[in-house]
């Protein structure tokens, strides 16, 4: 079957565009595409179509030039929506976190619905606001490393428990969303988050309250349930 003309840059990425000037700092919601099927891609190089190259990040980053790499210019992104991406293939997920682990200067990132487990081996050091919302994380130490974050939402993922809370405590932050989670049925949910995070003004979209700065309970023997029948 005979495709479109445009058929052959349906898995070209943008920077392989002839005559596109477009930086990756200049585009507001990327799409992370999916990659071409293993038969695709071997018949569309056979007809001398221009591909992305590689299944894996070693091929990939191989295969791509400093002039591509400088185009894509993910380093000098300050402001990134990467939300609802669908990442269901391989190809896909490689891509997508080739691309957080360059975004060295984002402050802010949305990150949304992307069914994210976890981002621990990723590093945003100037990231100032990082949505999360809607991800399947489960444990706070599944973050990534965020010294300079001041707001977080977290809100609709799996997290059940507070361990690796602490690793924010020397961040700057001042609000943190963690409704729809677990975590907040537990026993002294909000006085334990405020202890471990003393710059924290705003829980889940409550200011600070007078009680929550109560020192924490300290869990007694359980009562017994035997009766003494005398």
């Amino acid at each position: 079957v005979c495709g479109l003309p445009s058929s052959r840059f349906q898995f070209v990425p943008w920077h392989r565009l002839e005559q596109c000037e477009v930086t990756g700092d200049q585009l507001t919601c990327p799409r992370v595409r999916e990659g071409p099927s293993e038969e695709e891609f071997h018949f569309r190089e056979g007809r001398n179509f221009c591909l992305e190259r590689g299944r894996r990040k070693r091929r990939e980053e191989e295969g791509q030039s400093w002039e591509e790499r400088l185009q894509e210019n993910w380093e000098n992104c300050l402001e990134l929506n990467l939300s609802y991406q669908n990442l269901g293939d391989p190809y896909q997920r490689e891509n997508f976190f080739r691309i957080l682990r360059r975004l060295i200067r984002v402050e802010i990132l949305q990150l949304i619905d992307n069914s994210l487990t976890d981002l621990s081996s990723v590093r945003l050091p100037r990231c100032k606001m990082l949505n999360l919302h809607r991800n399947q994380l489960v444990c706070l130490r599944q973050l990534p490393k965020l010294p300079a974050v001041e707001h977080l939402c977290l809100s609709e993922n799996a997290i059940s428990s507070l361990r690796g809370l602490g690793a924010l405590g020397s961040s700057p932050l001042r609000s943190l969303n963690l409704t729809r989670n677990p975590v907040t049925f537990s026993r002294d949910y909000r006085a334990h988050v405020f202890s471990c995070l003393p710059n924290l003004e705003v829980l889940d979209g409550i200011p600070k309250l007078p009680g929550d700065s109560l020192p924490l309970r300290v869990k007694g023997p359980e009562p017994s349930r035997m009766c003494i029948i005398l």
